[in-house]
């Protein structure tokens, strides 16, 4: 039997973390599990800005809370986790391993090539270094999160 308690879902505002983040939620509502939302943010220590970084690191905060709704809190018990690093897939595996994480959900860009060679992937890093199962997420493809009609 499967038993998940704990879901991380990464996300980077992209479309593809929009679906990871809907098959993390779909996971946490189906288990009861508790839902922790990432997002890893670049660290802007040492990097010239005409912005403050106090106030970008506040919007992206705010941006992420924004992504959970008061129903998910209550129900999922869902919390949302910003941190800075300029290794967003050992940040992701780091924080899998401090927290009872059983799952990890992260979307992919399905790079490849001399892209996928130069950049690398954070999932495929995740993956490599993950303490629990990766389900991972790319563009396009079969979907099986629909969103159900409402009941009469």
């Amino acid at each position: 039997m499967i038993d998940l308690k704990h879901i991380l879902v990464a996300v980077d505002f992209d479309e593809t973390s929009d679906k990871a983040l809907a098959y993390a939620r779909s996971l946490a509502k189906n288990f009861g599990a508790h839902l922790h939302l990432m997002h890893v943010m670049e660290n802007q220590f040492l990097r010239p800005m005409a912005n403050d970084p106090h106030d970008i690191e506040v919007g992206i905060g705010r941006r992420l809370a924004d992504r959970l709704t008061a129903d998910e809190r209550a129900s999922t018990h869902a919390v949302a986790v910003l941190r800075k690093s300029d290794a967003p897939a050992e940040e992701i595996v780091k924080y899998a391993g401090e927290q009872p994480i059983d799952l990890i959900v992260i979307g992919t860009h399905g790079r490849s090539g001399i892209t996928h060679l130069l950049m690398g992937s954070v999932a495929e890093k995740v993956v490599r270094g993950a303490p629990c199962p990766v389900l991972i997420v790319r563009p396009g493809g079969r979907e099986f999160v629909h969103d159900t009609p409402a009941s009469t």
